[in-house]
């Protein structure tokens, strides 16, 4: 019996690890100054966005996989997994990945903009999570840090180490808020190779930008494209 259970347990060590082109991590703003009905835009808006046929093209352009989680972030004690690690391997991953979004609840409503410790957390869930060969953690918000440490720290903190990080800067208040956030996330947020920056003009907006994101991401590591798509609200780094 010890024998058998020594073979067996070599043929499982030897078995071929599944693969993956890309760990994905999806982070999403619920500070307070998100509100309720931007909440629900938002949350809508993702789970519409993974549904979207040019997004779940780009999903499947390849016969390699993505591995995908999601988490709702604020506050610096405040971050929580809406989903755990999905391999994306079919439509009906999709589905089941974007209707549990559609129908979360809120976690939190009434803490502020911790935003080194959700890429923290990001990093911590890349190194748990399964072996791809491309690691790209994708956080939206529509405010600057104002909790705890910043992203700087968090990048000398928690291991990065071949992490691409992307954003996504809702600009749901007046002109200023998009002057100061885009080069808080273009020179604070946004790290490594090919990394950009994607902008929503308000909540109402975050859906498509939120494709344009995930149709960038899905495919640049397939068509080795790095140069920012056609449209205006791409920004490049820089």
């Amino acid at each position: 019996m010890v024998r058998a259970a020594l073979i067996a347990g070599l043929c499982v060590a030897a078995a071929p690890v599944q693969a993956c082109r890309l760990a994905l991590v999806l982070a999403m703003d619920v500070s307070a100054s998100v509100d309720p009905l931007e909440d629900r835009l938002q949350r809508g808006g993702l789970a519409a966005a993974l549904l979207a046929p040019d997004v779940q093209a780009a999903f499947f352009a390849s016969p390699d996989p993505v591995a995908l989680l999601v988490f709702e972030w604020s506050g610096r004690y405040n971050q929580q997994d809406l989903t755990p690690w999905i391999m994306i391997e079919s439509p009906a991953d999709l589905l089941r990945v974007s209707d549990t979004i559609a129908s979360s609840k809120r976690s939190h409503n009434d803490f502020p903009t911790a935003m080194g410790h959700a890429l923290g957390h990001a990093a911590i869930r890349l190194q748990e999570g399964p072996d791809c060969l491309f690691q790209t953690i994708d956080v939206a918000g529509d405010g600057q840090n104002n909790d705890g440490f910043g992203p700087e720290e968090a990048y000398t903190a928690f291991p990065f180490d071949n992490v691409v990080v992307n954003g996504l800067v809702i600009n749901a208040g007046e002109y200023e808020a998009e002057i100061h956030l885009i080069p808080f996330y273009r020179n604070k947020v946004i790290r490594g190779p090919g990394s950009f920056l994607e902008v929503a003009n308000g909540f109402e907006d975050y859906q498509n930008a939120m494709e344009r994101k995930l149709i960038r991401e899905l495919s640049s590591q397939i068509m080795g494209e790095l140069a920012p798509p056609e449209g205006r609200n791409a920004v490049p780094p820089g």
